[in-house]
């Protein structure tokens, strides 16, 4: 019975060990102990091998941790060491070791095959990392694993990338048949980076068939890479138009509604700014745990602060000159001038830098070479957001029933008991608080400066006035359309020429339409 008992305890034992897992001997002894070619070969067997204890073996070679006692070949780390082939522990440390000395070449070798032992990890982020790094320099002797990861992967982006690598060295290496299969895989599934292989099989290439499937894959690739160009400005226009017209949107509201041509506009959006930064700073200096939430607390406070400044400006400076146009510009432009210099004074003349939460960092890839950031695909969202906020307090509340009565015919409204010099005030609150949450959107995507705002006013008053004064929808239509002309026209000619050609465009569509594209009802307009 004893015997029986201690027989099952050593079969254990025995299965437990690291013996089981043991790495070819003559591979990781070849490795420690041949010469220059014979080692490199030995990091090709221990890739093929696909062994994922090869990496620590590698790892020690590259950082100067393996060393030799006789003919075996020790990791030692500390005063610890442990077997290279079995991964047993060694209770004490021989007496007689000597360091395994590796030139670049070898280090540079075996970091190589690190990255890709590193596709048959459980960890996805390092499958993907791996394939990643391979698809950029893969080397011959990685092909047989990375056809042992091909089959045993179960993810969709990682085995497109593995199904490229496979397809380029296979390109490299096989016979006709081989390649003409490799060439199919490329203009299936491989994107920009393909491309340069397969004009050179057209250069190098003698097997006519070979030659006539790569024309064909170069036309696939062609065609896929035009389409997400396509895509790539679509999304470009849309970013830069809602940009616009969350910069737009708030002048619609005053212009509309009052008149009044505000000079400073563009500053109100640099307060969103830079109160969005000081909201950074509070969350960076006294909860730092919660940091990547300190844009819901800065939304709110943003358009607080710039409608709050927007509300005394209009009490104190812009009601008395209503029906005064170049007065009411000119005081505008003075107030400009000195929201800058104030801001210069508490903040500095020098860009402040606000910082992304985690979640903006970073992109999504739809398609090969079409990376869309996360910071755009959020403003975005957040002006369609904003948009549809407007449109409902315009809509749906009394306030929004007062400003389009105001808008459309102010003398009627103050007859019927609208008291209008308090909608001009909360109307321009309005356009100045979304004005904030402009600059607060802004933050994210470019720099915080004092002169923020000038680089967004005068577009701003040509979305509006292409828009349509006092239209919603106008302004929508002006913003999109005109980053989308922007965007096109960049490709063509250039940002300098195709901000010319816009403007132009723009004077030339008020001389026909001086109303805009969407006309105001009323009978103020009759009169």
């Amino acid at each position: 019975m004893k015997f029986t008992i201690l027989v099952l305890l050593s079969a254990l034992i025995v299965c437990a060990t690291p013996h089981a897992v043991a790495l070819d001997r003559a591979a990781v002894e070849k490795l420690a102990l041949g010469d220059g070619e014979e080692r490199l070969e030995a990091i090709a067997a221990l890739i093929t091998e696909g062994d994922a204890r090869a990496v620590e073996v590698l790892d020690a070679l590259a950082s100067g941790d393996l060393q030799v006692a006789g003919k075996r070949v020790l990791i030692v780390k500390g005063g610890s060491a442990v077997d290279a082939v079995t991964g047993e522990k060694l209770a004490a440390l021989p007496a007689e070791r000597e360091d395994v000395v590796a030139n670049n070449r070898l280090r540079n070798a075996a970091q190589g095959a690190v990255a890709t032992l590193q596709l048959v990890s459980p960890d996805r982020a390092q499958r993907f990392a791996a394939a990643k790094a391979l698809s950029a320099s893969a080397d011959a002797s990685a092909l047989p694993l990375v056809k042992k990861a091909l089959e045993k992967e179960g993810d969709t982006d990682i085995r497109a990338l593995l199904a490229q690598i496979a397809a380029t060295l296979e390109l490299k290496a096989g016979d006709a048949k081989t390649r003409l299969s490799a060439v199919r895989t490329l203009g299936t599934s491989g994107g920009g980076n393909a491309k340069p292989l397969l004009l050179s099989v057209l250069e190098d290439e003698t097997d006519p068939d070979v030659k006539l499937e790569a024309k064909h894959s170069l036309k696939q690739i062609d065609k896929r890479l035009a389409w997400g160009q396509r895509a790539g400005l679509l999304f470009a226009g849309v970013s830069l138009g809602s940009i616009l017209l969350l910069a737009a949107l708030g002048l619609a509201i005053t212009y509309g509604l009052m008149g009044v041509i505000n000079m400073a506009h563009g500053e109100l959006i640099m307060i969103g700014a830079y109160a969005t930064f000081v909201v950074q700073n509070l969350f960076k200096a006294h909860m730092p745990s919660v940091f990547d939430w300190y844009l819901l607390c800065a939304v709110p406070v943003a358009f607080a602060v710039a409608a709050l400044v927007g509300m005394v400006l209009e009490r104190t400076v812009i009601r008395w000159l209503y029906g005064r146009p170049l007065e009411t510009l000119l005081a505008t432009w003075g107030i400009s001038l000195v929201l800058i210099q104030a801001v210069r004074t508490i903040f500095g003349a020098q860009n402040v830098q606000v910082e992304n939460p985690a979640f903006m960092s970073g992109g999504i890839e739809i398609m090969s070479g079409v990376v869309l950031p996360w910071s755009r695909i959020v403003i975005v969202s957040f002006a369609g957001a904003v948009l549809a906020g407007v449109w409902l307090l315009l809509t749906r509340t009394r306030l929004g029933l007062f400003i389009r009565g105001v808008t459309q015919n102010r003398g009627m409204a103050s007859c019927v008991g609208v008291p209008t010099a308090r909608v001009d005030t909360l109307a321009f609150g309005l356009g100045s608080g979304i004005a904030g949450l402009a600059g607060c959107a802004l933050s994210q995507i470019g720099n915080v400066g004092p002169d923020l705002g000038q680089s967004y006013i005068v577009d701003s008053f040509m979305v509006v006035v292409l828009g349509g004064v006092g239209q919603l929808a106008g302004t929508v239509y002006a913003a999109l359309g005109l980053g989308f002309a922007n965007k096109l026209l960049e490709s063509w000619a250039g940002a300098v020429l195709a901000k010319i050609a816009v403007l132009v465009f723009i004077i030339v569509f008020i001389q026909k339409r001086p109303q805009g594209m969407f006309a105001l009802k009323g009978r103020s307009v009759e009169t």
